[in-house]
């Protein structure tokens, strides 16, 4: 598996919030030297360096037996996701941009405590006054970008939402036309039993021991149904575990 390659410039950590472990950050002298450097992300030192530490170590860019080692790890990152919430933990690398022979694409991250979408014009005002011929494209804050990472988990979990409460309340729906059907059917013997003296209470017991009894063949059977199919559907979840107690519980309770 090949690392992530990021090229950044010093304060990029601290700006998207992602801590530094060990080490340190790049420095504003890091981008005019010749000695290279880098940083790389837990899950990176831990694969090449095991549990000693990185600092100081090298590492290269190439897959030929002799590609140099030249770039010497001057921090580790904490690990986070990268492109997709679903993925694991890719290995990572860092680099100052400066060190880079080549360019392709830009991206700026702006860190503010004001609203950002009324900074938007004059952020473009002052890439403007540093390169005009520099295409600004694609603004957006790092909450509508999470947004859109997170369309489908949300559109799954609306749908899944759906149907579930959809199951449920037909599955209520059952149950309650089953008992309906079964006091119906003894509304004679109901009362006769009232009429020789039965408390209110006691004949809605008889009626609510018929309800928990299918309502406990019910859960009897659906714990394991439930236990066994929500393996095929785990890939789909993300944060939470496939059998959440929680859920099983709300759901039974709500019938």
């Amino acid at each position: 598996m090949n690392p992530f390659f990021n090229a950044v410039s010093p304060g990029y950590f601290e700006t998207i919030g992602l801590p530094i472990v060990a080490g340190r950050d790049f420095l504003p002298s890091d981008l005019a030297s010749k000695h290279k450097v880098g940083l790389v992300n837990e899950r990176f030192a831990k694969k090449y360096f095991g549990d000693g530490t990185a600092v100081g170590r090298h590492f290269g860019f190439g897959g030929d037996p002799g590609t140099k080692t030249d770039i010497e790890i001057v921090g580790v990152v904490k690990d986070a996701k990268y492109v997709n919430m679903r993925d694991t933990i890719p290995m990572q690398d860092f680099v100052p941009y400066d060190q880079m022979d080549m360019m392709t694409s830009v991206t700026f991250y702006t860190r503010t405590q004001l609203d950002p979408e009324p900074m938007y014009a004059s952020i473009r005002h002052t890439v403007h006054e540093i390169d005009s011929n520099m295409p600004l494209y694609d603004m957006r804050t790092l909450e509508a970008q999470l947004d859109q990472s997170l369309n489908t988990e949300r559109l799954i979990a609306f749908l899944a939402a759906v149907f579930g409460l959809l199951a449920t309340v037909l599955a209520a729906i059952g149950l309650y036309g089953v008992m309906a059907y079964n006091v119906g059917r003894r509304t004679r013997e109901i009362g006769i039993r009232m009429a020789l003296g039965a408390h209110g209470r006691t004949v809605t017991w008889l009626v609510m021991k018929e309800v928990l009894v299918l309502l406990g063949i019910g859960v009897a059977i659906a714990l394991p149904a439930a236990w066994g199919l929500t393996r095929l559907v785990q890939s789909q979840l993300y944060g939470i575990t496939p059998n959440d107690p929680l859920s099983i519980a709300a759901a039974t309770a709500a019938i």
